[in-house]
């Protein structure tokens, strides 16, 4: 089936728009319709062991109304077997859709007929059922989907029925949607949506066509970071050639064929996905899922300079975990591990999202924070210090106490690292003078730096 006109695509907005958007975040499970209980059963452990996705399953249509009754508002997606013993014409797919779920189809065989029949029953995807390699394949797609919630779209066009008719496919597959009419509304978008991963444009606009809109996005974003698919009349040659070189990722020439669109939207979402992942796994610390250090000075620093040009106040506070070799030696490093996760989740929930949040090493980590007040921090950390003591982890049938020890420097000295040394030396009082407390660093502490420097 081919891209409908303009005038049929705007007609079939509200049947196509049966998925709902990622801000409908309570929706995280799926639904599985297929009589044949082995494939029903391997499908479900599938998508729990590849995404950790909740799944409920059916045997049949009658079932299926039972599940719907209760928990349609639970499924973001579904995967239903088209001919079931009591619904052999399909009508599970309707009922499904009836209740805003999208749909994924299996099917023994497939043909032209049954191909129509599922574009225009709108249907996300259709597979084949005919081997394992195929279930876990649906289980992949299920997965896709779910993670598509997290990117944001930019639809380009000039034309409204076209636009929100690509505006509404891209929402069948979960995508985050924003749309211009033009390249000078798409870059204000681009200004207010910066974690936009993919934009579809037009060539031919007003105030500033395709190329014009590629050429000044490019100038900020990479290909690896912002993906574009340029999109054009097939009868104007020439045109890809242009929109390509002049950055765009990839080319769909109008009109074009549904299941070529979503190719192209998921190999380029794909692309994005796997880049942003490789840069997060390159700044994250692996256990406990904070910044690491490397990352904490490449942030850290460009706060610190902003802070030296007078254009914000910052502190520097350094957890560390009290009596943490004690805990390794006696319940092992599992369980030394378990704490360390355990404090990274209450610095997390303690300090600001706008906080950079590090482990430094070991037992050890650092908070940088902006402040507006001098004793804004010291409250800060005495926060962070009652809440890890609040906390408790259990090691067997023992439970064990977490408390840290807490220096804060708000002096910016020479350099952030004297900022951190400055914060190391007031852990070393803290620990000192009996541990599970906060200490601020004194003007010893910092002629010991200067010393230091001198030296």
């Amino acid at each position: 089936m081919v891209l409908p006109s303009n005038a049929l695509a705007s007609a079939r907005l509200s049947r196509l728009k049966i998925a709902t958007s990622c801000e409908n975040t309570g929706k995280n499970k799926v639904l599985v319709v297929e009589d044949s209980k082995s494939i029903r059963e391997l499908l479900c452990a599938y998508i729990n062991n590849l995404h950790a996705i909740g799944a409920d399953s059916a045997a049949s249509l009658g079932e299926t109304k039972t599940l719907l009754a209760n928990r349609a508002r639970e499924y973001f997606i579904s995967v239903v077997d088209l001919n079931l013993p009591d619904a052999e014409q399909g009508e599970i797919v309707d009922l499904v859709q009836s209740h805003g779920i999208p749909v994924i189809v299996m099917t023994g065989t497939v043909d032209e007929k049954v191909r129509e029949a599922m574009l225009r029953k709108n249907v996300l995807d259709y597979v084949i059922k005919q081997q394992a390699t195929e279930i876990e394949h649906i289980a992949y797609i299920v997965g896709r989907m779910y993670e598509n919630r997290q990117f944001k779209v930019l639809v380009v066009d000039d034309s409204p029925s076209f636009r929100h008719y690509l505006a509404a496919l891209l929402e069948n597959y979960q995508y985050q949607v924003l749309q211009a009419d033009n390249g000078l509304e798409a870059l204000e978008t681009l200004r207010a949506h910066p974690d936009i991963a993919l934009i579809l444009t037009d060539y031919n606009m007003p105030r500033m066509n395709g190329q014009e809109l590629i050429q000044a996005v490019r100038k900020d974003h990479r290909r690896e970071d912002l993906a574009i698919i340029g999109l054009s009349d097939a009868s104007k040659t020439g045109v890809s050639v242009l929109m390509l070189k002049c950055g765009a990722n990839d080319f769909l020439s109008k009109p074009f064929e549904v299941e070529e669109f979503y190719c192209r939207v998921t190999q380029n979402t794909n692309m994005i996905g796997y880049v942003r992942r490789i840069k997060e796994h390159a700044t994250r610390d692996f256990l406990t899922g904070l910044y690491n250090r490397r990352h904490l000075f490449e942030v850290g620093t460009h706060l610190y300079n902003n802070a030296k040009r007078g254009n914000c106040r910052i502190a520097i506070g350094l957890v560390d975990a009290d009596h943490f070799k004690r805990i390794n030696d006696t319940h092992g490093h599992d369980t030394g591990d378990l704490v360390l996760q355990q404090i990274a989740r209450t610095l997390k929930q303690t300090l600001r999202g706008c906080d950079v949040i590090a482990r430094f090493g070991g037992e050890e980590f650092v908070c940088l924070i902006v402040i507006k007040h001098d004793e804004d921090h010291l409250a800060a950390f005495e926060r962070v210090r009652k809440a890890v003591a609040d906390t408790r982890i259990q090691a067997g049938d023992e439970t064990i106490h977490i408390t840290t020890s807490i220096g804060v420097s708000s002096d910016l000295g020479e350099s952030l690292e004297d900022m951190i040394r400055l914060a190391d030396k007031a852990v070393y009082r803290a620990k000192k003078n009996g541990r599970n407390r906060v200490e601020v660093a004194t003007r010893l502490d910092k002629n010991s730096i200067n010393q230091l420097h001198a030296d």
